[in-house]
């Protein structure tokens, strides 16, 4: 039986849920869960550290945070056989993962020694003569945290770092399909040394989120995952500031002045990789027609070669298995409801095992066809022609999410539309939209959520800006 950290503490209870492996069906382990009372005990003593946590001097944070950068690189290869387990990621996507919440805790040891604030102009204006002004920001408090299971540990870290930078405290409900990542970061985040209380990672029943909106301890709540629930959240939480990073159903274009041959593996990957299961996976591939058949058949045959389906602990493995079988059946009548509407199918459909789904390519999908309009969460990619740029800005912007593009030209004009036209967080050019970096603020728009993560600009959602003016006449 798993424990969950509580107060600096290893608790067992009665309850727990079972987590399994996605490629083998296996039960990998029994998680203890928290009752009403549980969640309770972690959101006072998050209160009560927080009393604590927001005196601590910035040279103690970052001190902190780099140790837990050290503790990763120590534990790599633990996390890495923790994540292809119970997420089904291959291996070389999980080993990526770990370097990256290594560079995710990093950024914050160097944020928190480089933002001391910033001086305001008094004399700019007549009845600001004589005073002298500061701003700094200051932490918040108790901080509720919800993550989903495709990044079990990143996601995690880009909630844990900037609340551990900015002196806040977090109250984690890790996925409960995929909670060991997140119980051994608090391993970590215990040798580390961090106070009793900061960070409880307590995986719990979500009927218990809803008394937790209403909790006026709680000052946030940062929520990774889908729009229906996100949404939900967000109009329950009252008072409470609110970060949502949710759906999407990313697109990329591509034009014929760019060098699109070279971009067919990278959206391949982009598309397919770790079985499409992340909000900025391709979803919808815009190419101009005079390159439609030259690029759709470098794309096939690319996919067909190159993008192997299996076990998530072989290296040359990219689509590893769908998080549940469940999963795998929803987007199986996805594609059925678009191949009745006249889609064509451009590879195989392969199934097997447990759960797992062979990367999947279709055009000539009907315009309300649920694969073209939803967010698929699977390796299932749509291939659609257009004759203009405007046209495929058009159709990036035909969808209620908005979370990153890519655009592939070498033409800066049209970059730089593609910039200013786009509704989405993120314009990505000659890159795919699954592109992300640690710095980087990152978020979206419309049903993709509201606020940003990236260290930086979490730390400035999990702040409040304090003006000090002092009238030195």
């Amino acid at each position: 039986m798993k424990p969950f950290y509580l107060d600096g503490r290893w608790l067992e209870t009665k309850t727990s849920e079972s987590v399994y492996n996605p490629w083998s069906g296996d039960k990998l382990a029994e998680v203890c869960t928290g009752s009403a009372e549980d969640v309770e005990r972690a959101v006072a003593s998050a209160h009560s550290a927080f009393q604590k946590t927001r005196k601590i001097p910035a040279f103690e944070r970052a001190e902190k945070l780099t140790a837990i950068c050290d503790l990763l690189a120590k534990r790599r290869q633990e996390f890495v056989d923790v994540i292809v387990a119970e997420a089904g990621k291959p291996v070389s996507f999980a080993e990526a993962e770990v370097d990256r919440a290594r560079l995710t805790f990093q950024f914050a040891a160097a944020q928190v020694l480089a933002d001391p604030g910033h001086g305001i102009n008094m004399e700019a204006s007549k009845p600001g003569a004589g005073h002298f002004g500061l701003v700094r920001r200051f932490p918040i408090g108790v901080i509720l945290g919800i993550t989903p299971f495709n990044f079990p540990l990143n996601l995690v870290a880009h909630k844990v770092a900037p609340c551990l930078a900015s002196g806040n405290t977090m109250v984690l409900k890790p996925s409960p399909r995929t909670p060991l990542s997140a119980l051994l970061l608090a391993e970590v985040l215990d040798e580390a040394g961090i106070p009793a209380g900061q960070v409880n990672v307590i995986p719990f029943d979500h009927s218990h989120v809803a008394g937790l909106l209403s909790d006026s301890r709680l000052k946030m709540l940062s929520f990774t995952g889908s729009a229906e629930v996100g949404w939900q959240l967000k109009s329950r939480a009252g008072k409470m500031k609110v970060a949502l990073e949710l759906g999407g159903n990313a697109a990329v274009v591509v034009e014929p002045d760019s060098d699109w041959r070279a971009a067919v593996p990278k959206i391949a990957s982009a598309a397919f990789g770790f079985a499409g299961q992340s909000c900025i996976s391709v979803q919808r591939i815009l190419v101009n027609r005079e390159i439609l058949e030259p690029f759709r058949e470098a794309l096939v045959s690319h996919t067909q070669e190159k993008i192997r389906a299996g076990d998530p602990s072989q290296r040359d493995t990219v689509v590893g298995p769908m998080i549940t079988s469940q999963a795998r059946e929803k987007v199986l009548k996805w594609i059925e409801e678009a191949t009745a509407g006249g889609a064509t199918l451009l590879t195989p459909l392969v199934k097997e095992g447990h759960s797992l789904l062979g990367p999947v390519l279709l055009e000539n999908v009907p315009s309300s066809a649920s694969v073209l309009c939803e967010e698929a969460f699977a390796p299932l990619a749509v291939l659609q022609g257009y004759d203009t740029f405007e046209e495929a800005l058009a159709l990036v912007n035909d969808s209620h999410f908005g979370l990153q593009a890519g655009i592939f030209s070498n033409n800066l004009s049209k970059a730089l539309q593609a910039f200013e036209e786009l509704e989405v967080g993120g314009v990505m050019i000659n890159q795919v939209p699954t592109f992300r970096v640690e710095n980087m603020p990152y978020g979206g728009v419309k049903d993709s959520g509201v606020g940003r993560e990236g260290v930086r600009y979490a730390m400035e959602e999990m702040t409040e800006p304090r003006s000090l003016v002092i009238n030195r006449g």
